[in-house]
Order: structure tokens, then sequence, then C-alpha cells
């Protein structure tokens, strides 16, 4: 058995659209992905985040779940359309207050919060005026951000910006399969840079507003394998995915290899505003890549499929732990020594209940035996890894594949609302409680 420090933090992701619900409650406005998901064709099998795990109604036995498993941290985000409708202009008391009652139930938990500004549920009416492509979307954010601390900042004391703004820009304009659903190169490139230039604008300011605040971006990175010796390809998908969004913070830069496409959008005086030192860096981390290069795509290279006859997950992501290793090591290097989080890790797996109500998911609780295990293996290796978040809390609205996959170390039945914690949720509860483990 291998243990971990003793302040080790432990702790459970969540985001606000794939849990909340109540979407026409509480004076909440129209998110980019309520309008992406009445889109025909959009959610694998038409659904929304309508209803959702209902968490809105159902905050307090899910904080209770939360105290229960042992975690020390929660990560969540607020939603910017159920704080601020329109993503300018007048804000929401009845919002606000949500979230409030939120940290104050954490809190009163023993239970840290940690705050994410943007899980991708921009409001709508932003979107029609560009959305991300546009660079007052940058401006707006920080508005919002001020507010969101103004009211909590005197009890929450972590705060992540955005939430893997790479599969936001790449998925959402780019590919195309996540909101607001472009295909355009054009709106890919100026979405990142926006979206990094905020990142910079709002550290500054939440930080002028709160000297002590922890700040720091998370990012979805994964290694790249080099795929039928395209290798082009492969360092163009490494270049898109894995560093389009952490070298402008840490060098006020982008990848040579890119900075034409993304020029047009940047203005003089960019770098000093991108380049930001982290108080930590928030690692999601699942799984590995492969890239063709494709006339098809508007980006030039195609994101492919795990080849048959590796191990993989429900959404056929491949197993592979030593990636994880791998990630840590790479980011280290390239970097510098930053406390690091795994911010969100986990896997999704076919969950039902049985006869006796009991949910197994033997696939699940391997996975994160494994991966913790690489995570282990790298602070041998001098990586200053601090915490890790599982992925999630709850079965959820797994955004384009609707309720099809599960990725909850707690069953959540949708028609009836009823919790189940799975084997899984017990397996983190007693790493949590051992502080070691199991071989």
């Amino acid at each position: 058995m291998k243990s971990f420090p003793n302040q080790f933090l432990w702790g459970v992701s969540t985001s606000s659209y794939q849990i909340e619900g109540a979407i026409h409650s509480g004076g909440r406005g129209e998110s980019i992905w309520d309008r992406f998901s009445s889109l025909p064709g959009r959610i694998a099998d038409g659904s929304s985040g309508e209803m959702a795990c209902d968490h809105y109604h159902n905050w307090e036995e899910d904080l209770g779940l939360i105290q229960e498993m042992g975690a020390g941290a929660y990560r969540f985000s607020t939603a910017w359309p159920r704080i601020q409708p329109l993503g300018s202009g007048r804000f929401n008391t009845e919002g606000l207050q949500f979230y409030s009652r939120l940290v104050d139930g954490l809190l009163s938990r023993g239970i840290e919060p940690w705050l994410c500004l943007n899980h991708w549920d921009l409001p709508q009416a932003l979107q029609e005026k560009g959305g991300w492509t546009n660079r007052d979307t940058a401006m707006r954010f920080v508005e919002y951000g001020w507010k969101v601390l103004e009211v909590l900042g005197d009890r929450v004391k972590h705060v992540i910006p955005h939430n893997e703004p790479n599969v936001l820009s790449i998925l959402g304009h780019g590919i195309g399969i996540h909101a607001p659903g472009l295909q355009d190169a054009s709106a890919c490139f100026a979405s990142a840079h926006h979206l990094n230039l905020s990142h910079g604008l709002v550290s500054r300011e939440l930080k002028i507003c709160q000297s002590d605040l922890q700040l720091g971006p998370v990012v979805s990175l994964q290694p790249v394998i080099e795929q039928d010796r395209d290798q082009n390809a492969s360092e163009r998908l490494d270049a898109l995915w894995n560093k389009m969004f952490l070298d402008p913070v840490f060098f006020g830069t982008y990848p040579e290899i890119l900075e034409e496409e993304l020029k047009p959008w940047i203005h003089e005086g960019d770098s000093e505003i991108l380049q930001f030192k982290p108080d930590f860096f928030g690692l999601n981390h699942y799984t590995v890549m492969r890239a063709q290069s494709s006339g098809k795509s508007a980006l030039g290279v195609r994101i492919m499929e795990t080849p048959a006859g590796l191990p993989v997950t429900d959404s056929g992501w491949e197993i592979r732990p030593e990636a994880m290793l791998e990630q840590l090591l790479e980011f280290r290097d390239r970097y510098g020594d930053v406390p690091i989080y795994i911010t969100e890790n986990g896997c999704s797996s076919p969950d039902q209940s049985d006869a006796s109500g009991e949910v197994q998911d033997p696939l699940r609780t391997q996975y994160l035996r494994d991966y913790l295990a690489a995570g282990l293996e790298a602070m041998e290796q001098g990586v200053d890894l601090r915490g890790w978040f599982f992925w999630s809390l709850l079965d959820n609205f797994e955004w384009a594949e609707g309720y099809t996959k599960r990725f909850g170390l707690i069953y959540v039945d949708y028609e009836t609302q009823e919790r189940i914690p799975k084997d899984s949720y017990r397996f983190v509860q007693k790493l949590i409680q051992e502080n070691t483990l199991p071989d």
C-alpha cells in the first residue's frame, strides 16, 4: 500500500449546466447549451439540462453525500445566466443567493468550496453578439467575475476562471459538436484568444479585490500519440489542444505553428495581459488522443477514434494510466514547478442498479485505482501534486452524449431523482479515510 501526503486534498467536481436543472427557475436566463440542446440531432438522446439532477432543489442532499464521502473540497461552477441573465447589465439576486446558500452549506459541513466561473454555459444573449468570438465578451466576463467575488469572496478562497477553455474553443467553435455548434477555424481561434484574454483580465482584477485569493487555470490535457507516421497532425493537435491555452498563461505567447492563425485577434499589449503567474494548475485528464490530417476539418486535423482491441471506457476513450504520469511530467518540464491539482479524473461505465438496489461499477473502481497509482508515481518523481478531484459526484447531463453516459460516483435515477452511491463511491470513501491506495 502507498500513502498520500497528510495534507493531500480530496474532492469531487461538477458543473452547473450538467447537474442544476431548473433552467426556467429563479430568474435564470437562457444559456448557449439551452439553445444548442433544443436543436434536432445535436444531443445523442435528444435531451437537455432542463431537469438534469435537479441539484438546484436537491443541493442539500448532494452536499450531505459529499460530506459522507469524506471529501475536503467541492469544485462547482456558477452559471453565468443564473447570476446575470443577459450577460451584461442587471444581476439576478435570486441566483446569487442560491450560490451563497450553497457555499454556506459547504463550509458548515467542513467542505472547502472551489469555484469555477465558466463551465461553458455562456448567456445566449452574449452569443447573439458573437459570444467568445467577440472581444467584448472578455470584458463582460470580468464584470461577472467581479460580482461573484463581491458576493462570495469572503468565503471562497479558490477560483478557476474557465474550465477546459480548449474544449469550449475547439469542440464548440472549430468542430461544432458542442455549443454554440460552429465549424469555423476563425471562430475557434478568435474564441481561444478571447478566452485567454479574459483569463488574464479577470485574474488581475480579482487579485486586486482579494489579494489572498488562489487563482489558476484548468485545462484538459491529453498526450497526443503519433498515428500512421503523421507527425504534422500530431504536432498540430498537441499545439491546439495542449499548448494554446497554457503557453499564453506562462509565456505570454502562442505555439509558433499557430501564431499566424491567431494573429488577427491579437491587439498590442495583449501579451502582457495573457501572462499571469497562477497560484496552481488544475489538470483534467482522462485518456490519450490520436490525430490525422484532414482537409475536411475546419482545423486541418481530425481526432481519431481509439483503435480496436485497446481497453476503453463506455465512451470509447482509451484507458492508459501511464498517460497520466506522462502528462504530469511533461507539464512540470515545460512550465515549471507549479502546484498541481487533478481537477477532473474519472470514467464512464454502463452502470445499472441491481435487484438489491446496489450499483456495482468495477470498471470505474479499477480505472481510478490505476490512475491514482500513476499520480503517486509522478509525486515520487518530484511532481508537486497536491490534490485530486474525482469526476464526477453525480451521473449527469454529459453534453453531446446527453444522459447516455454515466460518470458519477453516485447513480442518479433521472425519473425519481433518487441518488444511489456506487461501489466506486465506497472505494473513494475508504481511500479518503485511510489516505492510502491499496495494492
